[in-house]
């Protein structure tokens, strides 16, 4: 019998609470409420195996939303003194431990884990599932892909699970607002690494980001009433701050607006200012 998976067992003994699976030599219960009607001794059963809230394997006929090997994004329900409790289908939820956490998680938060088994035999999650993702993705440079974020390095950049699947990465230069564990991303391949692993940007190709930048600088000059108190000369962070792209990408959406006539530079201050 293999604890965390699901598997066929077979109908030894039929009691009134139930009836119990396996052999003569190991048997585990499965509860009454789960019997399928009109079952018999010597009948096959698809079932998966964990443990109860008294640690008592047992056996439910339940489609769990993770099994050993797999990785899922699940919600967690509740936060205790050892640490969350994670829906995954199944009566009692799942405990994600403190120490298997990448980020300290809340009630209502979504987040990507495997299972393992813990040193008493029992059944957990965990946060740390980079090993467990594979480099052999389908994707090539300026694919667009979907996938959950698993970690968030303030140096490096936020690490996505592209498909819950792949191993892939935002560089911190191309991280714009807040990202969280467990936030579902839409990204643009940048690179395929020489390991396999994918570099990405949640911004689009320069061409295309150039115009949406565009058109939001038209709407704050809009929103300020035609002058923008940031200029091409204000530094990267102050910009970053106000409009959540780089002094770079802010200059290219600066000069396509010049050139198409729409804005115009004055002052000391170089401001910018809708053309009237």
């Amino acid at each position: 019998m293999r604890l965390g998976e699901k598997q066929v067992l077979t109908v030894v003994k039929i009691v009134d609470f139930g009836v119990y699976l396996g052999s003569d030599e190991e048997r585990v219960l499965l509860p009454k409420k789960q019997v399928p009607e009109g079952i018999e001794v010597g009948d096959p059963v698809e079932v998966f195996l964990y443990k109860d809230s008294s640690d008592r394997m047992i056996a439910t006929t339940r489609e769990p939303k993770l099994t050993l090997g797999e990785l899922a994004v699940l919600e967690v329900v509740d936060v205790g003194r050892v640490g969350a409790f994670l829906d995954w289908g199944l009566e009692k939820d799942l405990l994600l431990p403190y120490k298997e956490q990448t980020e300290k998680v809340e009630k209502g938060d979504r987040c990507l884990v495997s299972l393992y088994v813990d040193k008493s035999g029992r059944l957990c999650a965990t946060m740390k599932i980079s090993s467990l993702l594979r480099t052999d993705s389908p994707y090539k440079k300026n694919d667009m892909v979907r996938g959950t974020v698993y970690g968030i390095n303030r140096e490096y950049g936020v690490y996505v699970a592209v498909d819950n699947q792949y191993s892939a990465m935002i560089p911190r230069r191309e991280v714009y607002g807040r990202m969280r564990i467990g936030q579902l991303v839409e990204a643009r391949v940048t690179a395929v690494k020489a390991d396999g692993k994918l570099d990405l940007s949640v911004r689009g190709r320069i061409p295309e980001q150039m115009d949406k930048d565009a058109e939001l600088l038209l709407a704050r000059l809009e929103q300020c009433g035609g002058r923008l108190a940031v200029t091409d000369k204000s530094s990267p962070e102050e910009i970053r701050r106000e409009f959540d792209m780089s002094k770079a990408a802010f200059k290219r959406a600066v000069g396509r607006l010049l050139k198409q006539g729409r804005i115009e530079i004055s002052g000391e201050q170089e401001a910018i200012r809708l053309k009237k």
